[in-house]
Protein backbone atom coordinates (compact mmCIF):
# COMPACT_ATOMS: atom_id res chain seq x y z
CA UNK A 1 0.00 0.00 0.00
CA UNK A 2 1.52 3.25 -0.82
CA UNK A 3 -1.11 5.45 0.85
CA UNK A 4 -3.83 5.25 3.71
CA UNK A 5 -6.63 6.42 1.29
CA UNK A 6 -7.67 5.22 -2.28
CA UNK A 7 -5.26 6.34 -5.10
CA UNK A 8 -6.90 6.58 -8.77
CA UNK A 9 -4.00 4.26 -11.02
CA UNK A 10 -3.14 6.09 -14.15
CA UNK A 11 -4.43 3.49 -16.65
CA UNK A 12 -7.88 4.06 -14.69
CA UNK A 13 -7.95 7.26 -14.98
CA UNK A 14 -10.58 9.68 -16.92
CA UNK A 15 -11.27 13.06 -18.07
CA UNK A 16 -10.22 15.87 -15.87
CA UNK A 17 -8.18 13.34 -13.72
CA UNK A 18 -6.25 11.73 -16.92
CA UNK A 19 -6.36 15.91 -17.94
CA UNK A 20 -4.63 16.35 -14.53
CA UNK A 21 -1.95 13.16 -14.38
CA UNK A 22 -0.40 14.37 -18.03
CA UNK A 23 -0.05 17.86 -16.45
CA UNK A 24 2.15 16.20 -13.50
CA UNK A 25 4.34 13.59 -15.52
CA UNK A 26 7.75 13.36 -13.88
CA UNK A 27 10.81 14.03 -16.25
CA UNK A 28 11.04 10.17 -15.62
CA UNK A 29 7.45 9.72 -17.38
CA UNK A 30 5.54 8.52 -14.21
CA UNK A 31 3.70 10.24 -11.64
CA UNK A 32 4.65 10.52 -7.95
CA UNK A 33 2.30 9.47 -5.22
CA UNK A 34 2.67 12.70 -3.69
CA UNK A 35 0.37 13.80 -6.77
CA UNK A 36 -1.44 10.18 -6.96
CA UNK A 37 -2.45 11.34 -3.27
CA UNK A 38 -4.92 13.89 -4.96
CA UNK A 39 -6.70 11.45 -7.54
CA UNK A 40 -9.80 11.63 -5.57
CA UNK A 41 -10.08 15.99 -6.26
CA UNK A 42 -7.81 16.65 -9.34
CA UNK A 43 -8.35 20.26 -8.74
CA UNK A 44 -6.09 20.16 -5.17
CA UNK A 45 -3.31 18.07 -7.48
CA UNK A 46 -3.41 20.68 -10.21
CA UNK A 47 -2.67 23.50 -7.48
CA UNK A 48 -0.39 21.56 -6.06
CA UNK A 49 2.60 20.71 -8.90
CA UNK A 50 1.58 24.78 -9.74
CA UNK A 51 2.78 25.93 -6.77
CA UNK A 52 5.76 23.10 -6.27
CA UNK A 53 7.18 24.09 -9.99
CA UNK A 54 6.86 27.66 -8.92
CA UNK A 55 9.29 27.44 -6.12
CA UNK A 56 11.47 24.65 -6.60
CA UNK A 57 12.12 24.86 -10.74
CA UNK A 58 11.31 28.21 -11.79
CA UNK A 59 14.19 29.93 -13.73
CA UNK A 60 12.99 33.73 -12.25
CA UNK A 61 14.78 32.26 -8.54
CA UNK A 62 17.81 33.55 -8.04
CA UNK A 63 19.56 30.98 -5.25
CA UNK A 64 20.46 27.90 -6.59
CA UNK A 65 18.22 24.61 -7.33
CA UNK A 66 20.88 22.93 -5.41
CA UNK A 67 20.29 24.84 -1.91
CA UNK A 68 16.52 25.34 -2.70
CA UNK A 69 16.54 21.43 -2.30
CA UNK A 70 18.55 21.62 0.91
CA UNK A 71 16.17 23.54 1.94
CA UNK A 72 13.44 21.51 1.02
CA UNK A 73 14.92 18.91 2.91
CA UNK A 74 15.83 20.62 5.87
CA UNK A 75 12.39 21.29 6.65
CA UNK A 76 11.56 17.48 5.75
CA UNK A 77 14.13 16.50 8.61
CA UNK A 78 12.31 18.81 10.48
CA UNK A 79 8.63 17.28 9.91
CA UNK A 80 10.37 14.10 10.35
CA UNK A 81 8.82 13.35 6.49
CA UNK A 82 10.74 10.65 5.00
CA UNK A 83 8.74 10.65 1.39
CA UNK A 84 10.16 14.40 0.92
CA UNK A 85 13.44 13.91 2.27
CA UNK A 86 13.92 10.64 0.07
CA UNK A 87 12.57 12.79 -3.29
CA UNK A 88 14.66 16.04 -2.41
CA UNK A 89 17.89 14.95 -0.95
CA UNK A 90 18.08 12.83 -3.49
CA UNK A 91 17.46 15.83 -6.16
CA UNK A 92 20.07 17.92 -3.91
CA UNK A 93 23.01 14.98 -4.97
CA UNK A 94 22.30 15.14 -8.19
CA UNK A 95 22.44 19.33 -8.08
CA UNK A 96 25.55 19.21 -5.73
CA UNK A 97 27.06 16.43 -7.71
CA UNK A 98 29.69 15.83 -4.61
CA UNK A 99 28.94 12.54 -3.27
CA UNK A 100 31.64 13.86 -0.30
CA UNK A 101 30.12 17.09 0.04
CA UNK A 102 26.29 15.76 -0.05
CA UNK A 103 26.99 13.32 2.44
CA UNK A 104 28.56 15.82 4.88
CA UNK A 105 25.42 18.18 3.92
CA UNK A 106 23.27 15.26 4.77
CA UNK A 107 24.36 14.62 8.10
CA UNK A 108 24.71 17.97 9.57
CA UNK A 109 21.09 18.39 8.04
CA UNK A 110 20.52 15.52 9.84
CA UNK A 111 21.63 16.15 13.42
CA UNK A 112 20.40 19.79 13.33
CA UNK A 113 23.94 21.12 13.09
CA UNK A 114 23.82 22.82 10.00
CA UNK A 115 26.40 25.42 11.35
CA UNK A 116 28.98 22.83 10.83
CA UNK A 117 28.93 22.83 6.86
CA UNK A 118 27.13 26.59 6.11
CA UNK A 119 27.46 29.42 7.29
CA UNK A 120 26.81 33.43 6.57
CA UNK A 121 23.51 33.41 4.36
CA UNK A 122 23.37 30.31 3.72
CA UNK A 123 23.39 28.91 7.50
CA UNK A 124 20.72 31.73 8.15
CA UNK A 125 18.26 30.88 5.66
CA UNK A 126 18.65 27.50 7.25
CA UNK A 127 17.86 28.77 10.63
CA UNK A 128 14.93 30.65 9.52
CA UNK A 129 13.35 27.83 7.77
CA UNK A 130 14.04 25.67 10.74
CA UNK A 131 11.96 28.00 13.09
CA UNK A 132 9.34 28.86 10.33
CA UNK A 133 8.73 25.04 10.61
CA UNK A 134 8.58 23.94 14.23
CA UNK A 135 8.32 27.64 15.92
CA UNK A 136 5.89 29.28 13.45
CA UNK A 137 3.82 31.16 15.73
CA UNK A 138 6.97 32.76 17.26
CA UNK A 139 8.41 34.52 14.15
CA UNK A 140 8.80 37.71 14.63
CA UNK A 141 10.36 40.61 12.72
CA UNK A 142 13.61 40.47 13.93
CA UNK A 143 14.08 36.83 12.17
CA UNK A 144 13.98 39.18 9.37
CA UNK A 145 16.08 41.13 10.41
CA UNK A 146 19.15 38.69 11.16
CA UNK A 147 18.35 37.34 7.09
CA UNK A 148 19.27 41.09 5.79
CA UNK A 149 22.30 40.84 7.78
CA UNK A 150 23.74 38.03 6.78
CA UNK A 151 23.03 39.73 3.28
CA UNK A 152 19.87 38.15 1.90
CA UNK A 153 17.89 40.40 0.04
CA UNK A 154 13.82 40.32 0.48
CA UNK A 155 13.58 37.93 -3.08
CA UNK A 156 16.09 35.79 -1.84
CA UNK A 157 13.65 35.56 1.52
CA UNK A 158 10.72 34.96 -0.44
CA UNK A 159 11.85 31.97 -2.55
CA UNK A 160 13.17 30.61 1.08
CA UNK A 161 10.03 31.18 2.69
CA UNK A 162 8.01 29.68 -0.26
CA UNK A 163 10.11 26.59 -0.57
CA UNK A 164 9.72 26.21 3.84
CA UNK A 165 6.22 27.15 3.57
CA UNK A 166 5.18 24.80 0.60
CA UNK A 167 7.35 21.86 1.84
CA UNK A 168 5.00 22.14 5.32
CA UNK A 169 2.17 21.95 3.36
CA UNK A 170 3.33 18.97 1.47
CA UNK A 171 5.13 17.41 4.49
CA UNK A 172 1.74 17.48 6.31
CA UNK A 173 -0.23 15.82 3.12
CA UNK A 174 2.40 13.16 2.61
CA UNK A 175 2.77 12.02 6.54
CA UNK A 176 -0.80 13.07 7.06
CA UNK A 177 -2.59 10.19 4.06
CA UNK A 178 0.35 7.89 5.17
CA UNK A 179 1.71 8.56 1.76
CA UNK A 180 5.15 6.28 0.69
CA UNK A 181 7.44 6.11 -2.12
CA UNK A 182 6.27 2.56 -2.84
CA UNK A 183 6.42 2.85 -7.01
CA UNK A 184 8.22 6.35 -7.20
CA UNK A 185 11.19 6.95 -9.56
CA UNK A 186 13.08 8.70 -6.85
CA UNK A 187 14.05 12.15 -7.51
CA UNK A 188 12.99 15.06 -10.55
CA UNK A 189 16.71 15.51 -11.66
CA UNK A 190 17.53 12.34 -13.26
CA UNK A 191 21.75 10.72 -13.39
CA UNK A 192 23.89 11.99 -16.23
CA UNK A 193 24.15 8.34 -16.88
Amino acid sequence: MSAWIEMIPLEDAEGELKRVYDMVVTPSGTVDNVMRAHSLRPHTMEGHVVLYKSVLHNPDNVLPFWFLEVIASYTSIVNNCEYSLTHHFMNARRLIADETRSDVIFKALKSGTPETIFDGKELALLRYAAKLTAEVGKMVKSDIDLLRQSGCDDGEILEINQVCAYFNYSNRLLNGLGVTTEGDVIGYYQDDT
